[in-house]
């Protein structure tokens, strides 16, 4: 069987990052993309050092220009794409509704949310003429939750899963799935900003029934599962990578 394409938006950092080592180890073809070259060179130097075919082509995600060609290299490369995960995102300013500015707005919207509906814009493209792929977008326990001075990061997580959800019946028509992955809380540089100490950080694991925070690598396991041909009946699903908070 021939190795997936595997396409991974803001793969230099967190989980991204994690997804495109996992899918090395599987032996996958990577395309790592983000908006810091020296990074995304370094870490397909990586992936290749593992023994993984890959390349990093810089983008960000809040372009269709930079989009339309990140997936235009891609398939000069490598003739097609199999899988697509859209994990470029941005938590935005932490403050109270009553201090978001348009500026806000735009910094969380325009990553998370326009970049997630390009992302899959244009791998609905490419994978409709394949008649085949899977689209995995990142979404957050937020997605389905509220919280206290994250209006914009919870509204755009909430976007995600609408998207992700609507996609998904339209591609089931030509054979492609489009799902979710929502972590909880993850030790990563997102989380650390968050939180801004280590007592906060402490305090966001107790509040969970599992009492530990999620890895990056635990989250990459499940968006390789969803992605995969073992899931292949599950579309316009939203699985939750978060320790029970949601059961809670």
């Amino acid at each position: 069987m021939t190795s997936p394409v595997v396409l991974i938006t803001g793969a230099l950092s967190g989980i991204g990052r994690a997804t495109a080592l996992a899918y090395a180890k599987q032996g996958a073809r990577l395309v790592v993309s983000g908006r810091r070259a020296a990074e995304g060179e370094a870490l397909s130097t990586e992936l290749h050092a593992i023994g993984a075919e890959a390349v990093f082509f810089q983008a960000d995600v809040r372009h269709e220009a930079e989009v339309s060609a990140l997936f235009t290299q891609t398939l000069a490369r490598f003739g097609g794409v199999d899988i697509v995960v859209n994990n470029a995102g941005t938590e935005g300013r932490t403050a109270p509704l009553t201090e978001i500015t348009p500026e806000d707005y735009e910094a969380v919207f325009e990553t998370n949310v326009r970049g997630t509906l390009l992302g899959t814009k244009h791998a609905l493209r490419a994978m409709q003429a394949q008649g085949a792929g899977s689209i995995v977008n990142i979404s957050s326990t937020m997605g389905s939750r509220g919280a206290a001075n994250m209006a914009l990061y919870t509204a755009s997580k909430h976007a995600v899963e609408g998207l992700t959800k609507s996609a998904a019946i339209e591609a089931a028509a030509y054979g492609v799935r489009v799902n979710a992955v929502a972590p909880g809380p993850t030790e990563t540089a997102m989380l650390d900003r968050l939180t801004g100490g280590t007592e906060r950080k402490a305090a966001f694991a107790a509040g969970l029934p599992m009492k530990r925070l999620g890895t990056a690598e635990e989250v990459a396991a499940a968006i390789l599962f969803v992605a995969s041909e073992q899931a292949g009946f599950i579309t316009g699903e939203i699985i939750h990578v978060n320790g029970g908070k949601t059961a809670s």
